[in-house]
């Protein structure tokens, strides 16, 4: 193994010696006290590292990890997303455009994983959620674990599913991805193996074998090499996974009608089970606003290609930092704790619909991700 940058990095970056001449290219996260949440400053390392590693002919896979035991990458930096956003509300100005650059680079980034020409393996232990799952499913190979908690739970903070979550949520059953993103639902690793968010499976304190596995390959260099790593992930050491909750979601529910009778149907599922019920309480208690652009993401995902959805993550982003309802969120969750957020609109009958569609109006001429298919 050879590290190429310092330990103590916000990413650590290792090459691992595989068969032939070739190596295993590893990118490990590796801010633990924030459950590996993504800043600008891990773009800064992954990007570019990634980049190389697309030119580098002896990189026969990229293998993304998160340090300790905890978690894969629990999201975006929050923390410094709230500071950013408090400054401007407070100056009724852009003082600091941090949140705007953040996006931009994170979708960038995500793109990059989606689009990437050779295999990328991520190991999804722990917490993966939010931008930690825009990570996750944006790789060919997921791996989890029976401790792995996976979720898209903006609708809790003012946010909504982004980083690729309109592709991943697109892809799903539409009663699924309606459930999950409107309740915030955590699912594990027996849910994402039934619906196809995770590929494979490996026991939690036998991870590291999923790098041996890796280094074992016999690399061609060419196509074969995915359905190569595909098989050899297969022998991995099994996990016991808790049963599966997310088949208790009827897969034909529709988001057409009112954004009151779309969480109607979902209010409908009350009884179904503990975990049914919890995520029920989320949505109740969950962003107005945030739940009405989920249902109304749903409804454009179908018609957009991959770089659409980016595009359209960028715009609702944009207004989600310029609007209160997202520092509320983060501020109730993360500082004062109160659990009392005081969000814009009391509840889903009271949510102006003009509000939800504003958040898809683009604010500016030229989207920032305009150029995304030609400068990953």
């Amino acid at each position: 193994m050879r590290v190429l940058n310092d330990v103590g990095a916000s990413v650590v970056l290792k090459l691992h010696d595989a068969s032939a001449d070739y190596v295993v290219a590893e990118a490990m996260l590796n801010v633990e006290a924030t459950l590996n949440s993504l800043s600008i400053e891990m773009i800064d390392i992954l990007e570019p590292a990634l980049k190389r590693w697309r030119e580098d002919d002896r990189v026969a896979c990229v293998l993304l990890t998160g340090a300790g035991d905890r978690a894969l990458c629990a999201g975006g930096d929050i923390q410094a997303l709230y500071r950013a956003m408090s400054k401007n509300h407070e100056a009724g100005r852009i003082v600091d455009d941090y949140p705007f650059r953040f996006f931009e680079r994170e979708y960038r980034l995500d793109y990059l994983i989606h689009t990437y020409p050779k295999p990328v393996v991520a190991l999804g232990h722990g917490v993966v959620m939010g931008g930690g799952l825009g990570i996750f499913s944006a790789s060919q190979h997921r791996i989890v674990t029976e401790r792995s908690r996976i979720a898209f739970p903006e609708v809790t903070i003012g946010l909504f599913p982004d980083a690729g979550g309109t592709w991943m949520l697109r892809n799903l059953a539409q009663g699924v991805a309606m459930f999950l993103g409107c309740t915030g639902s955590h699912i594990n690793g027996a849910d994402a193996i039934e619906i196809g968010v995770a590929t494979a499976s490996v026991a939690g304190d036998a991870r590291d074998s999923v790098l041996m596995a890796l280094q074992d390959v016999e690399y061609t260099g060419g196509r074969t090499d995915a359905s190569r790593i595909e098989a050899s992930l297969r022998d991995l050491p099994q996990p016991v996974l808790p049963d599966a909750q997310v088949s208790l979601i009827p897969q034909s529910m529709g988001v057409d009608g009112a954004y009151v009778e779309v969480c109607n149907r979902i209010n409908a599922l009350a009884g179904t089970s503990a975990w049914v019920d919890k995520g029920i309480e989320t949505m109740r208690t969950g962003c107005p606003t945030s739940i009405g652009v989920v249902i109304e993401q749903l409804r454009r995902a179908p018609k957009l290609e991959l770089a659409d959805c980016f595009r359209l993550e960028m715009t609702v982003a944009t207004h989600c930092a310029r609007f209160e309802d997202f520092a509320e969120g983060v501020r109730t969750l993360l500082f004062d704790k109160d659990k009392q957020p005081r969000w814009r609109y009391g509840d889903m009958a009271g949510l102006d619909p003009a509000h939800v569609i504003e958040h898809f109006s683009p604010p500016w001429t030229n989207n920032p991700l305009e150029n995304l298919e030609s400068t990953t």
